[in-house]
């Protein structure tokens, strides 16, 4: 029975210790990897030292070698557990790792039985000790101080350059630059990207406005995406969409230290209604040291198709707001957690009307996709995940100056 456990063990350690020291996305996974096939090694040899030091003993310190294995099987076998009963929701593994702690300990409590022959009781108790803070370290490193080291956020700048007039002075182009700056030392996933321009009537008013019409347009303020400012002389009323594009692809993603600039271009005719042009940019993005994205993101429904959609998105749709589905698989960033959670996937939803557009990304299991998450839920996802949500603007810019021109 103890030379089964030891070779479970060994299998076990060995195959997550070498899918964390290949694939892992951080240095300490890599380092908890190297760790495993140690340790997987150790039990192997373990094994070996059972069987001789139970039947035929020619090697003195073959007890030894066993005690110290099953040691090193037994708080291996722990941490694995209290990893899984944290993170994991595979029950086949959770009582995997259950009955190898039970098996480790009574393979200790065996050996011991055996009356084994320490040669240096200290030094050996001393190797145990180091090698297990060692290893406590590591795990609490990776779980405890990692998920809650200082998060890294990249930036969104947007500038609005010089309007430029049609050939014929029926209409003109407000070009606008944007630029996102990744400062950090981690990479990005870009899961989605979208940039709109919305158009403002701001009359003015002939004399002071009211106290009552400044807290009416106060309480507009919980009614809409768009915060407008309280003013004396200015009636500002809720902007309209003009135009709506994403500016990055789906999908790709922004290394450290990197930069990625482009430009849109918005296109107004020269008899507009609108006063004022606001742009606005967002970017929903994941760490790419906490997942993998499994494959580029699909789309995969309209919110006015026929394919399956929330009730949420219907409910927007009915309130004059359209969505697009975008979906792909994502991988967990080390081997344990990809074997013992559930298969996840990223959904994003890009969504648009004439008070503005938005987009807004979700983690969850196939059969959970499309389902509201408490803001509980949300944080945990963000924390997990590094989902990040970068919204800039408003840029505003007047018209009057280029609607004068005709």
């Amino acid at each position: 029975m103890i030379v089964l456990v030891l070779l479970m063990t060994t299998a076990l350690l060995a195959k997550f210790g070498f899918e964390d020291f290949v694939h892992d996305l951080t240095f300490a996974g890599r380092i908890t990897g190297a760790v495993l096939l140690v340790v997987a090694f150790t039990t192997l040899v373990g094994a070996a030292a059972v069987l001789d030091h139970c039947i035929r003993q020619s090697f003195p310190y073959s007890g030894l070698v066993a005690l110290i294995s099953t040691f090193a099987a037994l708080l291996t076998n722990i941490f694995l557990l209290v990893q899984t009963v944290r993170n994991g929701e595979s029950a086949f593994y959770m009582a995997l790792f259950g009955a190898l702690v039970t098996g480790s300990a009574y393979a200790v409590f065996a050996v011991w039985r055996t009356s084994v022959v320490i040669p240096a009781p200290k030094r050996v108790a001393a190797a145990l000790i180091v090698s297990s803070v060692i290893a406590i370290a590591n795990f609490g490193y990776q779980n405890l101080y990692q998920p809650f080291q200082r998060q890294t956020q990249p930036l969104i700048t947007l500038s609005m350059g010089k309007p430029v007039l049609s050939k014929d002075r029926t209409a003109f182009a407000v070009p606008v630059d944007v630029t996102l700056h990744n400062h950090g030392d981690v990479g990005f996933y870009v899961l989605g990207t979208e940039v709109h321009a919305m158009g403002k009537k701001v009359p003015l008013s002939p004399k002071d406005r009211l106290r009552k019409q400044w807290r009416t347009d106060a309480e507009q303020w919980s009614k809409s995406s768009e915060v407008n400012p309280l003013s004396r002389r200015e009636m500002n009323q809720p902007g309209e969409l003009v135009e709506a594009k994403p500016w990055m692809p789906f999908g790709s993603w922004v290394e450290s230290n990197d930069t990625f600039a482009t430009r849109v271009v918005v296109q107004l005719p020269m008899d507009t209604p609108y006063d004022q042009v606001a742009i606005y940019a967002t970017a929903n993005l994941a760490r790419k040291d906490r997942l993998v994205l499994g494959a580029p993101l699909n789309f995969v429904a309209y919110s006015w198709g026929r394919e399956k959609v929330p009730g949420w998105m219907k409910e927007q749709q009915r309130g004059g707001h359209d969505s697009l589905i975008f979906r792909a698989r994502v991988h967990e960033n080390n081997a344990i957690d990809e074997q013992t959670r559930d298969r996840r996937f990223v959904t994003v939803y890009w969504t648009f009307g004439t008070q503005g557009a938005s987009l807004v990304s979700s983690i969850a299991r196939k059969g959970e996709v499309d389902r509201e998450f408490t803001p509980e839920e949300s944080r945990e996802l963000e924390s997990r995940y590094g989902l990040v949500n970068l919204v800039t603007g408003p840029v505003e810019r007047t018209l009057w100056d280029i609607k004068k021109q005709r």
